[in-house]
C-alpha cells in the first residue's frame, strides 16, 4: 500500500529541489532520511519534511514497520510564479520571477520496477538493386 505526503506552493523553484528528490527514490525510508539530514541544503529540508510527513501518514494509517517501506515515488512538480518588475536604467523594467514548486513523496511496501521494453529483433532488407558501375577516379599525374 502506498502513503503519500505532498507540499504545495513550497517558496523555491523545482530546479533547486530536484536533485534530492532523485537522490532518494528507491531507497528505504531510514536510508532516505538518513541522506537528507547531512545535505545542507533547503531544498533538502523541503523534501525531509515531506518524507516524515508520509512517514506519519503511514503510521497512522496502520503500517507495521515504517521505517521498513521504500521511497516509491518522489517527485517534484512546478508550481505557479509571482511575477514581479525590478526597475532598470532608461525607462526599462526587467521581469523577476518567483518561482514556486510542488513536492510529492509516496513511500508503499513494494520497491520501484523499472519497465523494461522488450522488442523482436528487427531485420532490414534492402532491394535487389544492383550496385552501379563506377570507374575510379584517374589519379593525378606526378611530375
Amino acid at each position: 500500500m502506498e502513503y503519500k505526503a505532498t507540499h504545495r506552493f513550497a517558496d523555491m523553484s523545482a530546479r533547486k529541489v530536484r536533485p534530492f528528490a532523485d537522490l532518494i527514490r528507491g531507497k528505504s525510508v531510514d536510508e532516505a532520511l538518513q541522506l537528507l539530514r547531512f545535505v545542507p541544503n533547503r531544498g533538502a529540508r523541503l523534501v525531509e519534511q515531506c518524507l516524515k510527513s508520509a512517514m506519519g501518514n503511514a503510521e497512522d494509517r496502520g503500517a507495521r514497520d515504517p521505517e521498513d517501506l521504500i521511497v516509491v515515488e518522489s517527485r517534484i512538480d512546478d508550481g505557479p510564479m509571482f511575477k514581479r518588475i525590478m526597475p532598470r536604467a532608461r525607462g526599462t523594467a526587467y521581469m523577476i520571477l518567483r518561482r514556486l514548486c510542488h513536492v510529492h513523496v509516496a513511500i508503499g511496501d513494494e520497491p520501484v520496477e523499472e519497465t523494461e521494453t522488450t522488442t523482436a529483433p528487427v531485420t532490414v532488407t534492402t532491394p535487389a538493386t544492383p550496385a552501379p558501375n563506377v570507374s575510379p577516379a584517374p589519379a593525378p599525374a606526378a611530375q
